[in-house]
């Protein structure tokens, strides 16, 4: 009989843990939270649940590469929220498409996640508009996710996955549409109502703050007087959810509170009624909005430079201010200085606005100081705005995801613009101007990223584009004129009418030129010439360098019928080197030249081309060249 112990059918046998399988649960990382750094939730926490895919061993493995490159990376909460999308873009498609989706895993030859991660990149792009920049990022995520475990020596990697970790990610980056930056016009179009928008704000929030300071605090006072719901706001955080409870019915509120609510509004009227109290104190999605046209302007920085800005960043001296920019994408922190530029002694009516950029960051820490104050927020955001939602107090800064946007602004203050309504137009508008004042100068111009950011993001604008045509076009036009600029020709004709004073004046030609032409004074040799001291091809004053060998390219050039002699041998002086030479050396030293001789012979009858050429084998004529233009061709 079996001795005790020996019975085992009814107890399996413990199995070894299987290495390759990943733990299942939750991961959890805590990463800085996008925009608010000055907000006391400056942190957010991220989830991801391996167990809510099939293929839930596969995304404990990424997800562990995940943990850990967020946490070594230092990775922000929109970074860390793009892999999170990559990974479950790919595990999706993994439980839809793989077979055995259960027991897929990086460590596992099968199924074959080399195949899948393949088919998953081909059709990626489907799933997105055209040009769209998603399928590039998505894959390049999921692939160093991946490298990550390949380079890890206790976490196995099977398959080829090694050949697409080292070669091609497989889908195109994709692009995007970049912005073209505001006219002229339209940038002062903008700043003109900001300035506008800001002094009606601030016109609102102290006459609401003086209203404020005015309320009694004596147990008789009306507590529906709206210097007391002011002042109650002002004071105590939780004021807002009091006044909403205590707001039962519109009605039985007095008139003059009641006159405060919008007529037609989106919010119901009680909660209207609240913000309108809120928007007495303190600052406003919408409000900020023109602040920060004001100072993108004023500075010429990006809009996320300006609206990250703390008072810590700030700092104040008698002549202007010193901000220290955060450029979050490029990690990079910059300090900059700006001059105040008071107006004069004694002008009590500038021409225009001043953009100074001290003045306006005084008024922004004025006006978001006791609002900073109420929620306890240091240092104080420059860009701190208020809402009611309910139906509490929200304090935040301002965001292109929440509040009024910029295509608001505009359409509230009536303001129209070509193209897209965007606040980066205005920066590239002003990285433009820079341009322009640099005369083109990369280096001076990109003083606040590379060059290459600047090539792709700010050259392509239609300013820098026209100027730049214009510049082409101007040099173009330049060489065309000094090519096409050639002798002035005159026959026997135009010769002899030399002697009216009209017709010289027509030829700028002035009576002592006139002598001097008819007289031969001024014979250079292939031609004559008006002045020899103002030639194109040298210095003013000095003689012309280059004659007789350039007076067929140059305006000051006057051919008579006296030089048709030295012209024909001068002809048969050019095709002799048309043979000597390589015919694209020839035609870069020579072409113009020949062309214009061509045209100028070919105007002359066949008459005087055969009696010019018995004058030169009567009178034993030879080309009056400089030795130099021998050299070159003695050997």
């Amino acid at each position: 009989m079996p001795r005790r112990g020996e019975h085992r059918s009814g107890f399996p046998a413990a199995s070894a843990p299987d290495p390759h399988v990943s733990r299942i649960g939750i991961r959890q990382v805590t990463v800085p939270r996008n925009g608010q750094q000055a907000m006391k939730s400056a942190t957010v926490v991220l989830s991801f649940r391996p167990e809510a895919f099939r293929c839930a061993g596969l995304a404990a493995e990424l997800a562990d590469e995940w943990v850990e490159l967020v946490q070594v990376g230092r990775l922000r909460e929109g970074a860390s929220r793009s892999y999170l999308s990559a990974m479950r873009c790919f595990l999706n498609y993994v439980d839809a498409q793989v077979q055995n989706a259960a027991t897929a895993s990086l460590a596992r030859a099968e199924p074959d996640l080399h195949h899948a991660v393949n088919e998953w990149v081909r059709i990626l792009p489907s799933k997105y508009a055209p040009g769209s920049r998603m399928p590039g990022w998505h894959a390049g995520h999921v692939r160093t996710l991946i490298a990550r475990r390949a380079e890890h020596p206790d976490r196995p990697l099977v398959g080829h996955l090694n050949g697409w970790i080292e070669g091609a990610v497989g889908v195109r980056r994709g692009g995007s549409t970049e912005l073209d930056e505001f006219s002229r016009a339209e940038k002062k179009k903008l700043i003109r109502a900001a300035w506008a928008a800001r002094r009606a704000t601030e016109a609102r929030i102290r006459a609401g703050r003086e209203l404020a300071a005015t309320a009694t605090t004596s147990p008789v006072g009306d507590p529906w007087a709206v210097e007391s719901l002011l002042a109650a706001i002002a004071s105590d955080r939780n004021a807002c959810e009091e006044i909403l409870a205590r707001l039962r019915d519109m009605n039985a509120i007095p008139p003059a509170l009641r006159k405060l609510a919008p007529e037609r509004s989106t919010w119901p009227a009680k909660r209207a009624l609240v913000r309108i109290l809120v928007s007495q104190l303190f600052l406003t999605s919408m409000d900020l909005h023109a602040y920060r046209i004001l100072l993108m302007a004023a500075t010429g920085r990006a809009p996320e430079e300006v609206t990250g800005l703390t008072e810590d960043d700030i700092e104040f001296h008698p002549q202007g201010v010193t901000i220290t920019f955060a450029k979050g994408r490029a990690h990079a922190r910059m300090r900059q200085a700006f001059s105040s530029d008071p107006a004069p002694a004694g002008m009590m009516h500038p021409a225009g606005a001043r953009l100074d950029a001290a003045e306006i960051l005084r008024v922004l820490l004025e006006l978001n100081r006791p609002l900073a104050d109420l929620v306890g927020i240091r240092p104080v955001p420059l860009f701190l705005r208020a809402s009611v939602s309910q139906p509490s107090l929200v304090v935040g800064l301002l965001t292109r995801m929440q509040g009024p946007t910029f295509a608001d602004w505009l359409r509230v203050h009536d303001v129209t613009v070509n193209g897209v309504a965007d606040i980066r137009r205005l920066r590239k508008s002003t990285k433009v101007e820079k341009a322009l004042t640099f005369g083109g100068r990369i280096s001076d111009v990109a003083d606040d990223h590379s060059e290459q950011t600047f090539r792709g993001h700010y050259a392509h604008g239609t300013t820098l584009r026209v100027i730049a045509g214009e510049v082409i076009t101007t040099a173009q036009q330049r060489w065309l004129d000094k090519a096409l600029a050639g002798p002035t020709v005159l026959d026997e004709q135009a010769a002899e009418s030399l002697t009216d004073p009209k017709a010289a004046a027509v030829l700028g030609l002035s009576p002592a030129e006139v002598d001097a032409l008819r007289t031969g004074q001024l014979d250079m040799g292939v031609t004559d010439c008006t002045d020899p001291f103002a030639s194109p091809f040298g210095r003013p004053g000095q003689l012309c360098p280059v004659a007789p060998l350039r007076c067929l390219e140059c305006r000051n050039a006057f051919v008579l019928p006296s030089n048709l002699p030295q012209l024909l041998l001068f002809a048969d002086h050019l095709d002799q080197l048309a043979l000597k030479l390589e015919p694209r050396h020839f035609h870069a030293l020579w072409g113009q030249s020949r062309a214009n001789l061509t045209e100028v012979l070919a105007s002359r009858t066949d008459t005087e081309l055969v009696q010019a050429r018995q004058q030169i084998a009567e009178n034993g004529t030879v080309l009056h060249l400089p030795l130099a233009s021998r050299v070159e061709f003695d050997a």
